[in-house]
């Protein structure tokens, strides 16, 4: 297995490469910023990226992923009903991501946005069972996801609810690889590790906590803090919306 991980500051945000070494096959979740960065990180692990995965559509940032795919040769990877006008390799729920010895199943996270998905990943060179779980913005160290950046706040929170549940189930070592940290505008209590595993946040993430449906929905809609004031525009440009509509 390899597995790098990428702070990014301008805005914040987290990106991966993730792959099977003994294959050379790798792939790049949530690129943002310049394409060179990740074809070279590639190059210096001795690998190809097969897949570029934005796990939603984002609102806090231009994604490079479409960009790295083309410069890549690999597939550009969404859940399979996004709501994008352009073509992409559509991913359903239990589907796998096969990279040699690795595999990346996704799982359908609604919530943050409608379209959202995470990758649980295993090497199988280890084990067959999952070792981490690429969360984008459904979990994160300390909090979830806001709900409203692509829907109603409701209806949001109530899928969150049950894409929480969803990752809850999975077993308490499985670690947690959020796509966001303290000082991103997609999360409120967010944590400045970026890191995290199912176990602890299970007992220490205080949405992760809720159990009850009707008290999750409340607390995700107190305090929601201000929306970024470009994110309609970021959603249109990284869906090319805005470019099918002129």
């Amino acid at each position: 297995m390899i597995l790098r991980q990428f702070l990014h500051t301008d805005p914040v945000g987290i990106s991966y490469l993730f792959g099977c070494g003994g294959k050379a096959a790798a792939a790049v979740v949530d690129p943002a910023g310049d394409i060179d960065f990740y074809l070279r990180a590639a190059e210096a692990a001795g690998m190809r990226i097969h897949f570029v995965v934005d796990t939603h559509v984002h609102a806090d940032h231009l994604s490079a992923g479409r960009a790295l795919a083309e410069a890549a040769g690999a597939a550009y990877v969404l859940w399979a009903e996004a709501d994008v006008a352009f073509p992409f390799k559509g991913m359903r729920d239990g589907e796998v991501l096969s990279l040699g010895n690795v595999t990346a199943t996704v799982l359908h996270t609604p919530g943050h946005t409608p379209e959202h998905i995470c990758l649980l990943v295993s090497d199988r060179t280890r084990a067959d069972e999952p070792w981490f779980v690429l969360t984008g913005h459904t979990l994160m160290v300390g909090d979830l996801g806001r709900t409203e950046l692509a829907v109603s706040a409701e209806q949001g929170a109530r899928d969150l609810f049950r894409s929480a549940g969803r990752l809850k189930a999975l077993p308490d070592h499985v670690e947690v690889l959020p796509g966001a940290y303290a000082g991103s505008v997609c999360g409120r209590r967010l944590s400045g590790k970026p890191w995290s595993t199912i176990g602890f946040e299970k007992r220490h993430n205080e949405a992760l906590r809720i159990e009850d449906e009707a008290a999750f929905i409340r607390f995700m809609l107190a305090e929601i803090p201000p929306a970024p004031p470009e994110a309609a525009a970021l959603r249109a440009a990284n869906s090319a919306l805005a470019a099918a509509a002129a």
